[in-house]
């Protein structure tokens, strides 16, 4: 069998529950971002716009709703004869766990899917980061220095370190040390989650770990620090575009914040390294006379007669004359009745405020923000909610 040079397995089986209401019923990956994507179209999208035919999705917790919406993969271009993109969920083995138990486990339980391919490179990414990368320049770096595993790395604030694995590199890019979510960390230089591997390499360590009943299988904690104690050559690739972890309800309401700044790095509406999704048809958008719209991002199919600032409104979103949506994200189905108001929240699909109710503190700490969320198909009275 023809080899590939490299294929990508994405990591979509998170639970997410940082996120709360918003993935009671689908993984992480699977909801809605900007108003008419989901977060795994940025990964996804990445890998077409990389030349990278060749796509493993891994999912696990409540996959119904991204498999369904991943299907065949055509909207993003990976409908292949050989390659395109295939869901991998765990199964029962004889003799064998079934259930993903780590990030490095769930590639383990994949060898046979990747060797169909004998690529040899492999990226393992993951799906539930918005970034737009071009990895042909990872992996040209990674080749360039004959590495055996390459680290796409950013410095975050000193602040947040302790949430990332943190590396530090030579001047020519080599790792000399890794930690993952240190208490105390050395460094502001962290890990993506975006690795490239050689493959026969990756494959030996992740049989090594499987034996080890002591590891947390994970790459994190276990494969890249035991590659770099035994002398292997890892490299870190400086990345310094826009990436954000949208873990938390708070960084999904900051990222979508972010689109609606000119002066962000990342933009949605340029044809440079563009970001594809799968549209399903929605009428135009109704806007009433005496509607406010003032810096903010509306789908297909919404109605609009109120006030609505700084927000991104996703599809068939109904805001009433009288009802006030500001500094917030509407997903797709979501009504806010005449009077209602809304302010730094996350109003889920379906969802409906009614007429008077108040959502959203009224206080704001930019600096520490507090997001209110109403989950999906939540209908809210008069009474006033809060964070």
């Amino acid at each position: 069998m023809n080899k590939k040079k490299c294929i990508a397995m994405l990591l979509a089986g998170g639970q997410g529950s940082r996120l709360g209401t918003l993935t009671h019923n689908i993984a992480k990956p699977a909801v809605h971002f900007g108003g008419k994507y989901r977060i795994i179209d940025f990964t996804l999208s990445n890998c077409v716009n990389s030349g990278i035919d060749t796509v493993g999705v891994l999912t696990q917790y409540k996959p119904l709703q991204l498999n369904d919406y991943i299907g065949n993969g055509q909207p993003w271009g990976l409908d292949r004869k050989r390659g395109g993109v295939h869901i991998l969920q765990p199964y029962a083995k004889i003799k064998s766990k079934s259930w993903y138990e780590g990030t490095a486990n769930a590639i383990f339980q994949n060898i046979p899917f990747i060797e169909r391919y004998n690529p040899e490179h492999i990226l393992v990414l993951s799906g539930d980061h918005i970034y737009k990368m071009d990895y042909t320049k990872l992996l040209d770096f990674h080749e360039k220095n004959d590495a055996d595993c390459t680290i796409a790395a950013l410095h975050v604030p000193l602040s947040e370190a302790s949430r990332f694995g943190i590396l530090n590199a030579g001047p020519d890019g080599r790792i000399e040390t890794f930690e993952e979510k240190p208490k105390e960390p050395k460094s502001t230089k962290a890990s993506m989650g975006v690795y490239a591997f050689k493959w026969p390499t990756l494959r030996a360590y992740l049989e090594a770990d499987e034996k080890n009943e002591r590891s947390a299988h994970d790459f994190g904690k276990n494969v890249i620090p035991a590659m770099l104690s035994e002398g292997k050559r890892l490299y870190a690739w400086s990345f310094d575009g826009y990436w954000k972890d949208v873990g938390t309800t708070e960084s999904l309401w900051s990222a979508n914040m972010d689109l609606l700044d000119k002066s962000c790095k990342l933009q949605l509406d340029d044809d440079e390294l563009r970001i594809y999704t799968r549209n399903f048809d929605c009428p135009p958008t109704f806007i009433a006379e005496g509607a406010r719209l003032e810096n903010s991002i509306i789908t297909r199919g919404c109605s609009i007669g109120g006030s609505i600032i700084s927000s991104v409104i996703s599809s068939e979103c109904c805001i009433e004359s009288g009802a006030e949506v500001m500094h917030s994200v509407l997903l797709p189905g979501a009504k806010i009745k005449s009077g209602a108001r809304v302010q730094h929240a996350i109003i889920g699909e379906n969802a409906t405020i009614e007429a008077g109710a108040l959502i959203g503190s009224e206080s704001f700490d930019e600096k520490e923000p507090s997001i209110t969320v109403v989950p999906e198909n939540k209908r809210v009275t008069k009474s006033k909610s809060s964070a």
